[in-house]
């Protein structure tokens, strides 16, 4: 789920002119890795181990907007050795740390990494971006995009033969839950998931973001240049009462209150009134939250190169 500030994804760190929070990359990252499909890794894995020339030198993996690097320390364990990763990101904190832990990181064999690190901004979808993958890969990142940028990026390449495996891309729906799981939803929750995915939908660098629409412009994009696209949801759920939920919990709400109030400055009394009521409820443990999410994994037709 992307946030305005205090809560930022690793994806996030992709906006020109921002910094964020590396506290939060961090206590979010458990949560993205139990919520995403281990089925698309294997997949890709498996792509990766049977594309023609895979035994003649180091698999390429190219992951945008890698914040402090959690997609790599997800996924070397689980995609095939050797491997050669290039991490882009515009901010130089953030991919100094990702980088950092790369060089302790170690392929299924136990072999050592190589890590390049690329500063640089996600625009223009050139042969500079797309360098050195034969996976491309990107996590809660395209809520952030726009569709031109979007759909730039998959044609790109497609015509390089690359897979690409896009995961944590939120879908739009996001809900309160009751101790027993169940959705609980009143008029305000309505009206504030409204405010939060308009102001979703603003420019963030790369035009219009996407939002929501996100997992669908994609897999459209995917499947309009000939790849073979998997899709799964992964939702983000943190129970009622969970432990260390509140230091997740609460600044996502606190999130979609301000960009609800962003979005509707008249409403601040009654957006407080709500953020307040919510708040309570988490921090009795009375509520827990689901936030829709959804992974793609798009492999080239099998006469394209590399596949």
């Amino acid at each position: 789920m992307t946030l305005p500030a205090p809560a930022r994804s690793d994806a996030e760190a992709t906006r020109p002119g921002e910094r964020f929070s590396a506290d939060w990359l961090s206590r979010r990252e458990a949560l993205d890795a139990r919520s995403r499909s281990h089925c698309l890794t294997g997949l890709a894995a498996d792509w990766l181990a049977g594309r023609p020339g895979a035994h003649d030198g180091a698999h390429g993996i190219l992951d945008l907007g890698c914040g402090s690097g959690s997609n790599l320390r997800f996924l070397a364990p689980r995609l095939p050795g050797p491997q050669r990763w290039r991490l882009v990101d515009h901010d130089p904190a953030l991919l100094a740390l990702a980088r950092r832990h790369g060089a302790t990181l170690r392929d299924p064999t136990g072999g050592r990494l190589t890590v390049e690190a690329s500063c640089r901004d996600l625009a223009p979808v050139d042969d500079g971006l797309l360098e050195g993958g034969d996976l491309v890969v990107a996590s809660a990142l395209f809520d952030l995009v726009s569709r031109p940028w979007a759909e730039a990026l998959v044609a790109a390449a497609a015509g390089r033969g690359q897979a690409l495996l896009f995961t944590l891309s939120v879908d739009g729906d996001w809900a309160f839950l009751d101790t027993a799981g169940e959705r609980v939803e009143d008029e305000e929750d309505i009206a504030v998931r409204a405010l939060f995915q308009a102001h979703q939908r603003r420019d963030k660098g790369l035009g219009p973001a996407l939002g929501g629409d996100a997992p669908g412009v994609l897999a459209a994009a995917m499947t309009a240049a000939g790849y073979r696209v998997e899709s799964a949801a992964t939702p983000w759920h943190l129970a009622a009462g969970e432990e260390a939920q509140w230091s997740l919990a609460e600044p996502l709400v606190r999130g979609c209150h301000d960009a609800a109030l962003a979005q509707a400055p008249e409403e601040q009394a009654r957006l407080a009134r709500w953020c307040e009521r919510r708040l309570a409820g988490l921090a009795a443990g009375e509520l827990g939250l689901v936030v829709g999410h959804r992974d793609l994994l798009a492999l080239p037709p099998l006469s394209a190169r590399g596949a």
